[in-house]
């Protein structure tokens, strides 16, 4: 019989909540600071979305595809804080995610997930080119801590940038890059700002990252490391999560009430970096290696995120359409609709299933990298579509989703009776169920939080443009080219010189790279296929 794999530390969502108080960062909420990030009204929302993370792999029904074993450790840890080393690997990420995102919208901690992966790949690299392991042996130890104490870590990658048409050795003011002013004995000394932080003033550490590609000026702003949230130096300057009202009890912000997420500006004042969290210092020539392998994690885990979103608008609209008198199944112009939301939702998750099946490992690690062309597709999809999947939430809603009387009159002696009569439509739905999924669409789609969506999936991970780049940098151009040359028999060898042939990439055709031939792809899941979102069946 064989033994029960040994699990890390993993914690609940209390416990999560708990661990937050061994911590005492600096921040400021609307001008004042916060003396308990744990209790602070404006950060639940953004707490409990994380929190979620934590009980779903404690629960029966979601550990399955919420955790994995860790192949360094051996040890069963929170899938969000995994390395991956298969494609199936990268699937079970993708549906962990848009599980979470489903009950969520944004779950925020697969950020985690993303950098340690991108992390563990430049730290094999630069062994590789020193002939060492001191880089991967250092990144191991502390994986294998984040694991164990089941930590939630904050990215800390984009900076404030200054002058944009200028590099970061070229600012006028330094401290628009975070950078190294320091070396001695005990670590290095940071110094900057970035700009937006995921849910930085409740996670556990941040994971400072470069957010561009260093040239050899910008050697001091290379610089790639893990500090505690409340090391001394760090303020951080957020924005609340979501929509914590004071009329809860009223139904307002029926979502964001719930969930939501806080970004903050991190400025790091001489802080003080021990070397043994320290990735790289210096090390510009890796720079590029580390945002394009982070970037290309994220891009492919948004897509999971966003997906869960989908899912949201979907049983949103239908639910409207419903309690507004109409089957989309008989109403074409509805139907339309309702297809075009779920063609959309599935179509960029499909980019991140196809991204999956043709991940290939790391050529310096064990890490298995999605493919850049469907995870850079996918996520320009969303990105640009989501904007769509708001105007057909619209669609199908009708006006009534922002026009509404506030809740309050709903309470209101001299009007809550008469509006439940004239603004009730579906003699089988209650006015209550109606005005309630009314909200719930103004809250995810017309609002503060509405807002707040589409700005995140467009520039979420980087820019379109950023997107549209990799996927012309990654794509086998040249194979088509020279196709088309073999079917007009024009005799043309290739050129490596030639522009248009450079690229020249394997067909997507085969198993070969991504799973050993006549093996699933995915781990046998027979106690949680019900649950997977892309895998429920009617």
């Amino acid at each position: 019989m064989n033994a029960p794999t040994p699990a890390a530390s993993l914690m609940s969502g209390d416990d999560f909540r708990e661990s937050l108080r061994r911590y005492k960062p600096r921040v400021f909420l609307d001008g004042r600071q916060v003396a308990s990030v744990a209790d602070e009204r404006g950060f639940g929302p953004g707490i409990n979305a994380i929190a979620l993370t934590y009980d779903y792999a404690l629960n029966p029904q979601y550990a399955p595809i919420m955790t994995a074993v860790q192949h360094t450790s051996g040890k069963t840890v929170n899938r969000l804080s995994h390395i991956n080393t298969s494609s199936g690997d990268l699937l079970n990420k993708l549906e962990a995610v848009r599980l979470v995102c489903q009950e969520t919208g944004c779950a925020q901690r697969y950020l985690t997930h993303d950098a340690l992966n991108a992390i563990g790949q430049v730290s094999a690299r630069i062994d590789d080119a020193r002939g060492t392991t001191e880089n991967t042996a250092r990144f191991l130890n502390y994986l294998h801590r984040v694991q164990d104490q089941d930590l939630t870590l904050g990215i800390a990658m984009t900076d404030a940038k200054g002058d944009r048409s200028k590099r970061p050795h070229e600012q006028a003011n330094v401290d628009s890059y975070l950078h190294i002013v320091e070396r001695n004995a005990k670590g290095i000394v940071i110094s900057g700002t970035k700009a937006i932080v995921t849910g930085a003033p409740y996670v556990h550490e941040l994971l400072v990252m470069p957010c561009r590609n260093m040239g050899k000026e910008d050697a001091d702003f290379a610089v790639c490391c893990a500090v505690p949230v409340d090391a001394p130096g760090i303020t951080i300057v957020a924005r609340p999560a979501g929509r914590p009202g004071e009329k809860v009890e009223h139904g307002a912000a029926l979502f964001s009430r719930k969930y939501g997420q806080s970004t903050g500006v991190v400025m790091f004042d001489k802080v003080l970096v021990p070397w043994d969290s320290v990735f790289y210092a210096g090390e510009w020539e890796h720079s590029g290696h580390l945002t394009y392998s982070y970037a290309t994690h994220h891009r492919h885990t948004c897509i999971g995120a966003r997906a869960g979103f989908g899912d949201l608008l979907i049983g949103a609209g239908a639910l409207m359409c419903e309690a507004n008198g109409f089957d989309p199944g008989k109403e074409s112009h509805l139907r339309e609709q309702m297809v075009e939301l779920i063609t959309i939702t599935e179509s960029f998750f499909a980019c991140g299933v196809a991204a999956s099946v043709y991940g290939k490992p790391d050529a310096h690690s064990k890490t298995f990298m999605p493919d850049p062309v469907f995870s850079n597709i996918g996520k320009l999809l969303l990105a640009t579509k989501i904007y769509d999947m708001h105007r057909i939430a619209h669609y199908v809603s009708g006006g009534l989703i922002v026009t509404l009387p506030g809740p309050d009159e709903d309470h209101n002696p001299e009007t809550g009776a008469k509006l439940s009569e004239v603004l009730r439509a579906n003699p089988d739905v209650p006015y209550e169920q109606r005005i309630e999924t009314a909200r719930f669409i103004e809250d995810l789609t017309a609002g503060y939080q509405g807002g707040w969506y589409s700005v995140i999936s467009l520039h979420g991970g980087g820019s379109p443009a950023a997107m549209k780049q990799e996927i012309y940098r990654n794509y086998p151009v040249g194979s088509k080219v020279e196709l088309v040359e073999r079917i007009l028999e024009r005799g043309v060898a290739h050129d490596p010189d030639r522009a248009i042939t450079k690229n020249r990439q394997p067909g997507k055709c085969c198993d070969t790279g991504c799973t050993t031939p006549g093996q699933p792809v995915m781990v046998d899941l027979p106690s949680v296929e019900a649950t997977l979102p892309s895998r429920r069946q009617p």
